[in-house]
């Protein structure tokens, strides 16, 4: 019994290292090629690491084709985009969980039931909208699809179901104010689930592509996606450049994942409990 349950566990973790090792070898390489040569990427039998290191890639990214805009542009989008839909969101997701206002069962499932609207059916409506406001071309035009989310609110909402109401009314006896409760009170019980919507907000816009595409006419403002897919139409041949660029879109995302990742599982696994 004990042998056959070693041999599943066995099993169980050949495969799972036969997953990572098949995800991980695309992104290595992705950062060998952008350290290749030129021209040494499309070479057959094709090479997996360069004969010659070099970082001609990267600094052309940031000399000739200015790549360093983009990469700011990115980052104010992203990180406005995140801060953003932490407060947002979980004033939202508390309110919901915590606070009795007339409607807010209903409230809550429309909600819900815009879940399974696509995000592409609303982009001409909310162009139509930003537009009217003046917003249409602007740093704010791409940030506020992010700002506060259903999404959002449902894991919020489910992680503040799990704060026990007794903590909550002994801060309001002690003469606490709603917002004083919400700020002192809940925001550090929900550091968890906040560390998760952060990495999912900030993911979601730093890669996001279509909708900088729709809303930003200007490509001084573009980030750091819709330029590397105008880049590709001018350099289609050089792979090394490509690379490169592709490793500085994805570098901002994985080393927030690894700072968060504890969180991350903490909060995903915390709000998963709670119906």
């Amino acid at each position: 019994m004990k042998g056959g349950r070693r041999i599943q566990q066995l099993l169980l973790h050949v495969v799972l290292l036969a997953g990572a090792v098949a995800t991980l070898i695309p992104l290595v390489w992705m950062v060998s090629a952008s350290l290749m040569p030129t021209g040494q990427a499309n070479t057959y039998p094709p090479r997996f690491f360069p004969t010659r290191v070099t970082f001609e890639h990267y600094a052309e990214l940031f000399t000739r084709l200015s790549l360093g805009r983009y990469l700011f542009n990115s980052t104010v989008v992203a990180v406005s985009a995140t801060l953003c839909s932490l407060l947002f969101n979980s004033m939202a997701g508390y309110a919901l969980a915590k606070l009795q206002f007339r409607g807010r069962g209903p409230v809550y499932r429309v909600l819900l039931a815009g879940l399974v609207v696509p995000a592409q059916v609303t982009m001409l409506p909310l162009f139509l909208l930003l537009r009217a406001m003046g917003l249409v071309n602007t740093y704010a035009g791409a940030i506020v699809p992010a700002m506060a989310t259903i999404f959002g609110i449902f894991l919020i909402r489910q992680y503040a179901l799990s704060i026990p109401d007794d903590l909550l009314d002994a801060a309001r006896l002690d003469g606490a104010s709603e917002f004083r409760v919400y700020w002192s009170v809940v925001l550090p019980a929900m550091r968890p689930v906040l560390a998760t919507l952060a990495i999912f907000t900030f993911l979601s816009t730093w890669n996001d592509f279509l909708w900088p595409l729709v809303v930003l006419s200007n490509d001084v403002r573009y980030t750091l996606p819709v330029a590397l897919a105008n880049l590709v139409g001018e350099h289609v041949q050089d792979t090394e450049l490509m690379m490169a660029g592709s490793v500085l879109t994805v570098l901002p995302v994985v080393v927030l994942f690894i700072l968060l990742q504890r969180h991350y599982v903490e909060g995903i696994m915390a709000g998963s409990a709670k119906g």
